[in-house]
């Protein structure tokens, strides 16, 4: 009976189709309980600190300072008891892009030995290095968002990110509802997800077929199943402006907060660290390390 079910299973995952599989890969707006140092981390240090990573990302020339900025990142993984799968999974739906931006860089670099060309292309052994280093960074850029996002409610790192921006309110930037409008697209990310997985199954139901044919005919089998799901967006956005406008929500004025952020001693140790590490980074580039 279990080898029975086990391959009921199996055959489930087969039969289920691309876009679904995709759509379950997205793990963006997800945020995993936890009481790790990460979770118990103030929320404006883990953005200062992602904000130092990439800008570092950014800077790094070399293996050397790549290989830190990556044992760095997986360091902070392992604290934060994350499954790295659930992690790599995430980046799933963004493979392509990710690809598409290396192989660009192979083949728009003008420097270095000659390796082959064909056509108008040609890829040299720089070329080869340049696009390494960008898989790479854009690798870690995404998975270090990944780390902050998943670790962090939305509603602390709404007030996370208004405390950091609240110099521009003498700019009269209207930070309160830049740092809500964040929040809310984070938090209905997963619901879109789920709401287009169930429109798809109840499409498949009645025959539409999303997984056979060209490229263009999948593209055209997609188009009745956005129409419903701008509807249900609508719907919820709607839903959503009546419930706060019930709750006298009037953007950020007259507001308080449940809990009130306070850095930590942790905090501190992790700030200090994010100005040694860039300034650690910015050394090694400059001496070509």
């Amino acid at each position: 009976m279990l080898l029975l079910c086990r391959a009921a299973s199996r055959r489930d995952i087969e039969t289920e189709g691309w876009c679904s599989a995709v759509l379950k890969d997205v793990t963006l707006g997800q945020y995993f309980p936890g009481d790790t140092l990460i979770h118990r981390l103030d929320p404006r240090t883990k953005i200062l600190f992602v904000t130092v990573y990439i800008i570092a990302l950014f800077v790094a020339k070399t293996w050397v300072s790549y290989g830190s900025l990556l044992l760095i990142l997986l360091i902070s993984i392992a604290i934060s008891k994350i499954p790295l799968a659930s992690m790599l999974r995430g980046l799933k739906p963004l493979t392509i892009i990710i690809i598409f931006t290396a192989v660009i860089n192979i083949f728009y670099n003008g420097e270095g030995r000659q390796l082959f060309s064909f056509w108008i292309f040609t890829a040299t052994d720089a070329g080869l290095i340049k696009a390494g280093y960008m898989l790479l960074r854009i690798t870690m850029l995404i998975l270090s968002t990944f780390l902050v996002t998943y670790t962090t409610t939305p509603m602390a790192l709404t007030d996370g990110l208004e405390l950091l921006l609240n110099p521009l309110k003498k700019l009269k930037v209207p930070v309160h509802e830049f740092s809500m409008m964040m929040s809310i697209a984070l938090r209905f990310i997963p619901t879109l997800i789920e709401e287009a997985d169930k429109i798809m199954n109840a499409q498949k139901a009645r025959g539409a077929d999303f997984e056979t044919g060209k490229l263009t005919d999948r593209a055209k089998a997609l188009l009745p199943l956005l129409i419903p799901l701008f509807v249900s967006s609508f719907r919820r956005a709607d839903e959503l402006a009546t419930a706060m406008e019930a709750r006298c929500y009037h953007g950020g004025e007259g507001r308080t907060r449940m809990k009130k952020l306070r850095l930590a001693a942790a905090d501190g140790i992790v700030m200090s660290f994010s100005v040694f590490l860039l300034a650690a980074i910015i050394t090694l580039a400059r001496f070509g390390l």
